[in-house]
């Protein structure tokens, strides 16, 4: 028996259906993309993971991203400003508008040390990491748009801090694909469920669903756990294999039906990805398989299996990795600040640099870029307290000024960049802004921020908008 199709109302055949009722497809567009030496780094209507070539010769390959979430002090931690001691309990002579009231001059209760051949100022909340101070490059000029939580965590991830935008994760697996084909592009990591404004930080918005980070919540210790479903508990592998490739046959068949789908496109690249992870998922997420001293090294706790995780997965070829510190806002330390700070840095520091130490012994520092930082960064003033339990030990969001270093992918080490005022409140020498640092990072990784776009409602988008530079001088 035969069946009859009535196409009569079908919409008009578009160029990509066309394609694919010719047997070509994305396939072949990602092969044609590949082979041409003369195109850009992209094209716009792929969705292929598949390694890309850049548009410069690249001093990267992979980013690992630790995400200070809640805005840590650099006054407590990467921007000494002794003349705070001398202000100790007086009003200083800036008049910068802060979120809330705040007070006299808060000066750190933490000691600054100098460390390695360069003489790098590191607070003593971070040993680990001043191990590495000749590796390290500090920002402390950094400057955002606004002192809230929602819209500076859209712009560092994201570029915007107001319109649903793809974050930096999902343009570079755009811009580069990724070189393991059994693993996801992009790993958010983030323990004990969603940040502020939830996957949006890792979101691929108007990017072909298959860039979008794959969220792994790391306070799970099992690989199952870690990646749900990442085996099936009863088919065996060639049972599961018919099972996917009928499934993408039908959605196939239906996606050739319509013009473009990004959703059911976004759909057949998941499926297909998943079923390669069952081959080599559990092996990245098992830190089991470490050896004992390596585990020691990291800490058997959230922080030093996120770090060993993302270790892993760069050895694996995985192109950008975000790792979350702690639940919530953990770094939002508007009281107690002494012993809150002193808290988070004892859960981050030592697997940090143990991070840091495993790079460099497996000569991956190098071609991976690593960036520490929050969303934005502290008043150098107390808070005052909005009722009488609180008791005033604590600063308030400050996007005029902050900090974050980076590390090995081609930047110089050793290095502080920048200045802000002589209390720490505003940034005023070689201001950062944080469209300068997505540009930055997006060319240590060889790709031209003003060339990776996506046309989408008309007009050209990218990771920085119309704004951004290269800061020339981080380069090494």
């Amino acid at each position: 028996m035969t069946h009859e199709i009535d196409r009569s109302t079908d919409p008009p055949l578009s160029r990509r259906a066309a394609l694919r009722r010719t047997g070509l497809g994305v396939g072949w567009l990602a092969a044609a993309h590949l082979l041409d030496a003369g195109r850009d780094a992209v094209a716009a209507d792929s969705t292929s993971l598949a390694p890309r070539r850049p548009h410069l010769t690249p001093r990267a390959r992979a980013v690992i991203h630790i995400f200070a979430n809640g805005g840590p002090s650099h006054l407590d931690t990467f921007d000494p400003k002794p003349l705070l001691r001398e202000y100790a309990g007086r009003e200083i002579p800036t008049t910068l508008p802060t979120e809330r009231r705040t007070g006299a001059a808060l000066p750190s209760p933490f000691r600054f040390g100098r460390h390695g051949a360069s003489g790098l100022e590191v607070s003593d909340l971070f040993p680990s990491v001043a191990r590495h101070a000749d590796r390290l490059l500090v920002v402390r000029s950094m400057h955002a748009d606004v002192p809230n939580h929602e819209p500076s965590l859209m712009l560092m991830n994201c570029g915007d801090g107001r319109l649903v935008r793809p974050s930096a994760g999902a343009w570079v697996t755009y811009g580069l694909g990724t070189e393991n084909q059994n693993l996801p592009g992009f790993v958010a990591m983030c323990p004990g469920g969603y940040p502020i404004k939830g996957p949006e930080n890792w979101r691929s918005a108007f990017l072909p669903g298959a860039f979008q980070g794959t969220y792994v919540d790391t306070r799970k210790r099992s690989a199952e756990e870690l990646v749900q479903y990442v085996r099936h508990p009863l088919l065996a592998a060639e049972v599961q294999r018919r099972q996917v490739d009928l499934t993408a046959a039908l959605d196939r068949e239906h996606l050739a039906r319509r013009p473009h789908d990004p959703q059911l496109e976004a759909r057949l690249a998941s499926m297909e990805l998943a079923w390669r992870m069952q081959f080599e998922a559990g092996d990245a997420f098992d830190v089991t398989r470490e050896p004992k001293h390596v585990l020691d090294r990291y800490g058997d706790d959230v922080q030093g299996r996120q770090m060993l995780i993302a270790r892993r997965l760069v050895e694996r070829g995985v192109r950008y990795v975000q790792v979350w510190h702690g639940e919530g806002q953990p770094w939002d330390s508007h009281d107690e600040i002494e012993e809150n700070h002193r808290r988070l840095a004892g859960e981050s520091d030592r697997a940090i640099g143990a991070l840091l130490d495993d790079l460099v012994a497996l000569g991956l520092l190098d071609s991976t870029l690593v960036l520490w930082g929050g969303e934005f960064g502290r008043t150098p003033t107390v808070e005052l307290p909005n009722d009488a339990g609180a008791n005033g030990t604590g600063r308030d969001h400050n996007h005029h000024g902050f900090s974050v270093w980076l590390a090995g992918g081609g930047v110089k080490g050793g290095m502080a960049y920048g200045a802000t005022d002589d209390f720490g409140f505003k940034a005023v020498e070689q201001r950062v802004h944080v469209h300068d640092l997505q540009a930055t990072m997006l060319h240590l990784l060889g790709l031209d921020h003003t060339r990776l776009t996506y046309r989408h409602s008309g007009r050209d988008f990218r990771l920085t908008d119309v704004h951004g530079r290269v800061i020339t001088d981080w380069l090494a």
